[in-house]
């Protein structure tokens, strides 16, 4: 069996000259970098063509698609973002009408504004007293269908990146009753599914496209991701996800895309399917050894949900005298600890099957001794509860309305003094990316507020060209 990795490597070490991309002729000797220049080529005799994958790159992408037990998988080197966006618009025409939840990732808004689609949002359930959004709810998904019989697809994320998990089996019945397919943007779940102390993947619970970031959470190279397609027997007959989702797929990756990143991709794959259950058990070990010593946290808290994934670490501060933000900080400047993001009243330390017993440690106990430290008075925590928005325009609609150059029907306005009006900009914190106003909502002063108060913690509030500042419509 070819293996793209081992095929490159002996090929660098071949007499073969290269008269072809990239520039650096698979030498590092301009530059002096320790970069893998010498397995750097592009489409050249004998390594395949993604976009017509004939031989080793069609093969590799059925290695990928056997592993997760896919009817087809294609590879993504643009990321998982690709793999939405070619999602979403492959599954519905312009100007369709799309269910979405409301914590999609800002890929999915995106692709909603190139196709011009009409959105319907349903807001996952959010828990109060753990201050995480939680699951989106099969009955609601089931009530917005019945309401809208002219919906052609499903997208919703799960797991979230806060590890929240939905119940993708039901939901993928209450979808296919109305004969139209269910995306799942799973990019934080790539590991789910190959050991039982993880959750199963939306792969084999029946949704119809499922994108993996691979990087995320498996041993791949950043910017790697997956696609997964299953021609469900449960869709209108005449729908071809299939055929529009590669066709997008060749519209929108890279004509050039990195053997080093597909190499990367084909040693994951591999690693999982003849070695990863090794490096799992040892991992669900050490994961499990790990949330039970946080089990000893006094003012701080171990957060999980009825369906959640193990592999993240979510660690609330709610009750304390301190903030989300204040911990991340802490965990990063005294004990050099840099976690994955922080949000109001939690802090997310990201795990893999790569992570060491010394690195878990050090995580335990430095949380141990923070929390011997602190107060259990009430702190300055803020809530990601996505304020429900009265849509006035979709996104598309509304850059229809604010045209183009001079004529532009806009104007920018400080966050407190736009509510009522209809922003044309998004607004998101940024991770997770998930947009807290949308173009064509009219902006509530929870909204708003919201807005400031993250500002006044230290948050990144992104999506907006000037800062402070959201643009409105003019009489909007």
């Amino acid at each position: 069996m070819d293996n793209l990795y081992k095929k490159l490597r002996d090929y660098s070490r071949s007499d073969y000259y290269g008269f072809h991309m990239p520039g650096h002729k698979r030498r590092g000797i301009l530059t002096g970098c320790d970069l893998p220049y010498s397995i750097d080529i592009t489409e050249i005799e004998g390594f395949d063509d993604l976009h017509h994958a004939r031989g080793i790159l069609k093969e590799a992408e059925e290695r990928a698609a056997a592993l997760y037990h896919s009817l087809e998988t294609h590879y993504l080197i643009n990321g998982s973002t690709t793999g939405i966006l070619s999602a979403v618009m492959g599954c519905t025409a312009k100007g369709d009408r799309i269910l979405m939840a409301r914590n999609c990732h800002k890929s999915v808004y995106h692709a909603v504004l190139m196709h011009e689609l009409r959105p319907v949002y349903i807001y996952p359930e959010f828990y109060a007293d753990v201050e995480l959004n939680g699951p989106v709810k099969p009955k609601d998904i089931e009530n917005a269908l019945d309401k809208y019989e002219d919906i052609k697809a499903v997208v919703i994320t799960s797991p979230t990146y806060d590890g929240v998990i939905s119940d993708i089996k039901s939901i993928a019945a209450v979808v296919h009753r109305k004969g139209i397919p269910l995306i799942v943007d799973e990019a934080h779940g790539a590991h789910l599914g190959f050991h039982p102390y993880f959750a199963k993947n939306s792969v084999s619970l029946g949704a119809d496209v499922v994108i993996h970031s691979l990087h995320k959470t498996l041993p791949a190279l950043t910017q790697t991701a997956l696609i997964h397609i299953n021609k469900n027997k449960n869709l209108k007959e005449n729908l071809d996800i299939s055929g529009e989702i590669t066709q997008y797929l060749h519209m929108l990756q890279t004509s050039s895309p990195s053997y080093v990143l597909m190499a990367g991709i084909d040693e994951c794959i591999e690693m999982m399917s003849y070695g990863g259950h090794m490096y799992l058990d040892k991992y669900a070990v050490l994961l499990q050894q790990t949330r039970e010593s946080l089990q000893k946290l006094n003012c701080l808290e171990l957060l999980e949900t009825e369906l959640y994934d193990k592999s993240k670490i979510v660690i609330s501060v709610k009750g304390t005298d301190i903030t989300g933000r204040q911990l991340y900080m802490t965990l990063l400047e005294r004990y050099h600890l840099q976690l994955e993001m922080a949000a109001g009243s939690y802090v997310i330390a990201m795990t893999s099957m790569a992570d060491t017993k010394e690195g878990m440690k050090r995580l335990t106990d430095a949380l141990l001794e923070i929390d011997a430290g602190l107060s259990s008075e009430k702190g300055a925590s803020v809530e990601f509860s996505l304020p429900p928005l009265r849509q006035i325009y979709t996104s598309a609609e509304t850059k229809e309305v604010v045209g183009r150059g001079s004529g532009r029907r806009t104007q920018s306005l400080e966050w407190g003094k736009s509510v009522g009006r209809v922003s044309s900009e998004y607004a998101y914190v940024y991770p997770p990316g998930i947009p807290l106003i949308v173009p064509g909502e009219e902006i509530s002063e929870e909204a708003a507020a919201l807005l400031e108060k993250y500002r006044d913690l230290g948050f990144s509030v992104e999506g907006m060209k000037e800062e402070g500042k959201i643009e409105v419509l003019i009489n909007g």
